[in-house]
Parts: structure tokens; C-alpha cells; sequence
């Protein structure tokens, strides 16, 4: 198997095009489709197919590539260290829920790192479906992702399948967050029908589960309206503007909720719904200092912001 095939596998994955895999790789088109078909003979299994929309990955090419990406991300650290060892560059990339705790704690993260020392940082909020396939695929080294508890047994199969590793960070009860002039501010025990009339914000990438567990994450059956955005400083401003507005979330530092003028309000007895942050990584993957040093900061402020 030739090494150099490997990498031009992974270089098409990502383009999810021949002729911008050729056009960024330096090679001509003709010897690149080539090289792919000697490496596919090679291993026995269609990596890629034409459809009308270009290239797709096949189930197996996805298996494959996973393991691809691993081997040119290792030889590209390699080639780093021997070629100049002391401008040795270090990578860090994790997939995220949108958290307040978790944002803080990469605050945290990023200061601490060594003025001296050259790194690239990737960090990206999104949903527990696209995190999953984040670091499954090799895109993102960590991930963390959130959902009921209620839905554990099917993501734990999910994980299981996809062979990644998980670790239980944090079980919390959500609040609801709303202006200081919200009318339910001063409210100790809600339940939905308080809700009712008033308008929900809402992420637009909400956790996909199987069957009727999606309505049963929807904490508020009857807003007036719903808001959904992606973005997360929107939403912070869209509550504190927007009359009426409340949103879902684990609970918020101190400093964002007196930057937007909001509240947190918790809820009561008969209301309390569980949600769990995990996190993830690919069987076998040894977590670099980077990775513990992050973990370490994520846990600390777990304790700061979530603990009761």
C-alpha cells in the first residue's frame, strides 16, 4: 500500500472533489483517479463513487478513511519533528455543545498556553449529532456532547458502534434564562404552562434522538413563538431584547449573565429534567498534554458554574 495514496485518499474526502484534490495536492488529474483505483485494488473495497453531485465516500471508504486520516496526521507530526524540532507546531481541535461552563473553561485554556510555543487551535460549537461524527471521522481529536438522560442507552449504543470512547463529565438540571425585567423573573417553581405566550430562543442544531424522545427534550410545549438560531451570542442578545423571551440552557456564568442583564431561574420539584455532557474520543487515541490540560480546565469550571 503506498503511503502517498493514502494522503491523496484523505485530500479527496476532504475536497469531495478530483480536480480540487489534483488542483491543492500539485498532480494532475489523471494520476490521481489512477492512484485511487490502485489503492482501492490494493485494499479490496470502493473507497469513493460519482454521483451527479461529485464524489461520495461508500460506507466502507468511510471505515477506511477514518484510519487514513489517523496515518497522515501522524506522519504529518513526524515530519514536523524531524524536519525542525524546535518549531514543532501543537494541534488541538475539540467539537462542543453551546455552554457557557465550556466556553469559560476554553477561555481558561487558551491563556494558559505558552506564548513561546506555536499552536493551532480548532474549536467549534455544534450539535451532539455532528460531533459525533466529528471525531468518529477524525475531523476533531475530543468532542463533547449533550443529551437526556433519559436518552443514554441509545447514545451509548451510538458510541459504542462508532468505537469511540466516552466519559461522563457533568449530570445537571437546566434553567430557564430570561431578561431581569422578564415577568416570570422573580418566579422560583415554573412549570410549561407558565410558558405559555411568551417566546422561546432556541438552538437550531438540537440533539437528534430516536423516535418519541424528540418531544420529550422540549421542556415548553406552547410558546407564543420560537426563535432558532445557531449562534449563541444572538441568543443572549435576542433574550435580553426581545420582550418576553426565554431560553433552555445549563446553567450560565455570573459575568454573561450580567453582561446581557439576565437571570437564571431553576427549576422546581415536579420539573427537574436531566441532561448529561460526555466526552468523546476514538478508541486508541492517546490524549496529548493539550487534551488533559483542557479536560482539567472543563472539570474545574464544571465545578465553579454547575455545582449546586
Amino acid at each position: 500500500m503506498n503511503v502517498l495514496h493514502i494522503k491523496y485518499a484523505v485530500e479527496i474526502a476532504k475536497t469531495k472533489s478530483i480536480s480540487k484534490a489534483a488542483e491543492s495536492l500539485y498532480t494532475a488529474q489523471p494520476n490521481l483517479s489512477r492512484a485511487i483505483k490502485e489503492l482501492e485494488e490494493d485494499i479490496g473495497i470502493t473507497i469513493f463513487k460519482r454521483t451527479s453531485k461529485g464524489i461520495a465516500v461508500t460506507p466502507e471508504g468511510e471505515e477506511f478513511l477514518q484510519y487514513a486520516r489517523r496515518i497522515v496526521e501522524e506522519l504529518d507530526e513526524i515530519e514536523n519533528i524531524y524536519k525542525n524540532e524546535k518549531s514543532r507546531k501543537q494541534k488541538f481541535s475539540v467539537s462542543v455543545p453551546r455552554a457557557g461552563y465550556i466556553a469559560k473553561a476554553f477561555a481558561e485554556f487558551t491563556c494558559a498556553l505558552d506564548d513561546a510555543a506555536s499552536a493551532d487551535i480548532y474549536y467549534k460549537e455544534t450539535s451532539t449529532e455532528n460531533t459525533v461524527n466529528n471525531v468518529f471521522t477524525g475531523e476533531y481529536n475530543l468532542g463533547i456532547i449533550r443529551y437526556p438522560t433519559s436518552s443514554d442507552k441509545y447514545f451509548k449504543s451510538v458510541l459504542s458502534e462508532k468505537k469511540l470512547a466516552f466519559e461522563t463529565i457533568t449530570e445537571f438540571s437546566c434553567v430557564l434564562l430570561v431578561s431581569e425585567n422578564h415577568p416570570l423573573a422573580k418566579k422560583q417553581d415554573i412549570v410549561p404552562s407558565d410558558l405559555s405566550g411568551y417566546v422561546e430562543i432556541t438552538h437550531a442544531d438540537a440533539p437528534s434522538v430516536p423516535g418519541n424522545d424528540t418531544k420529550k427534550t422540549k421542556l415548553s410545549e406552547n410558546p407564543c413563538k420560537r426563535i432558532t438560531v445557531f449562534e449563541r451570542a444572538s441568543q443572549l442578545v435576542l433574550l435580553e431584547k426581545v420582550p418576553g423571551a426565554f431560553m433552555w440552557t445549563s446553567p450560565v456564568p455570573d459575568e454573561l449573565m450580567k453582561k446581557y442583564n439576565l437571570v437564571q431561574i431553576k427549576f422546581g420539584p415536579s420539573n427537574k429534567k436531566l441532561y448529561k455532557d460526555v466526552l468523546i474520543y476514538r478508541n486508541g487515541y492517546q490524549l496529548t498534554e493539550l487534551d488533559k490540560r483542557f479536560i482539567t480546565d472543563v472539570c474545574n469550571a464544571k465545578r465553579k458554574y454547575l455545582s449546586n
